[in-house]
């Protein structure tokens, strides 16, 4: 049979849901928990939620990683201040480690220069995310935090294809379109079997800094409808705030103080973690 090259157009092999096509991590990872990060569009701060779930997971004395699966427009190691290359062995490829400890890949710290870009198709780029999973040696991670490009596309795909994940949060902002982005997102990972944990809405609101106001940028939020139509939990909902979008274009992202995603971090916590 042939290898799946996830173009289902004009395909005939019709037991491909039924096909176990994930793939084993490199064999001196050892990975807890694994996280998926999804949004329906691009624009709503998806990386920026990620990365202050691992701040936060790490202050609770978690081992995070974060793998970051947007190959053509990654900004996680901006967030975190990391620009070196990474290291590798015959054994596979070590992840960058933040100030507190967090291990990240991207495809940033693969290149020498970070400003160039990544101009490749489908295929590879999918390749590559691949590679983040079989090839970096995640050790010792208790939860793994996977970035994905918005959408429905090649990428994440292959993650719902390669790799077994415990469960995705969707991220959103509070737009007109949002159910109907929302909805895509939901069925395809209904189809592909994987467990959606909740909802969190970036961009919620903004806080007057004179009279704590609460300010709805966008117009009434949808997303408590929204959840209820899809059948999953609102975990949160995620202000505007300027001093954390300046820490994260300084890379100090891991000074945050934010308790917009306690919910997120109960849930997370709650997951059983083995040893």
């Amino acid at each position: 049979m042939s290898e799946c090259n996830h173009n289902c157009q004009g395909c005939n092999q019709h037991d491909c849901g039924s096909r176990d096509m994930h793939e084993k991590p490199n064999a001196l990872s050892n990975i807890k928990k694994v996280i998926g990060i999804v949004s329906g569009k691009g624009g709503v701060g998806k990386s920026s939620v990620t990365s202050l779930l691992a701040v936060e997971l790490r202050r609770k004395g978690y081992r995070v990683g974060i793998l970051d699966a947007d190959i053509t427009g990654p900004s996680i190691p901006k967030m975190f201040n990391l620009h070196e290359m990474v290291r590798g062995s015959e054994q596979g490829v070590y992840p960058a480690e933040t100030e507190t400890g967090i291990k990240v890949i991207s495809s940033n710290l693969l290149i020498a220069d970070e400003k160039s870009p990544v101009i490749w198709r489908g295929p590879m780029i999918a390749g590559m995310v691949k590679q983040f999973w079989t090839e970096v040696i995640w050790e010792n991670i208790d939860f793994l935090l996977i970035d994905m490009p918005p959408g429905t596309g090649d990428v994440p795909l292959t993650v719902f294809q390669t790799i077994t994940l415990d469960g995705i949060l969707m991220i959103t902002s509070p737009q007109d379109l949002v159910g109907l982005i929302v909805s895509k997102a939901v069925n395809m990972a209904e189809m592909m079997n994987v467990p959606i944990l909740g909802l969190i809405e970036n961009y919620s609101y903004a806080i007057c800094p004179h009279c704590n106001e609460k300010i709805s940028l966008f117009g009434k939020s949808k997303a408590e409808s929204v959840a209820k139509d899809f059948n999953i939990n609102l975990l949160a909902k995620m202000p505007i705030d300027s001093k954390m979008a300046e820490l994260c274009d300084n890379g100090e992202i891991e000074k945050v103080e934010n308790n917009s995603l306690m919910a997120v971090i109960d849930l997370l916590e709650s997951m059983e973690i083995s040893e």
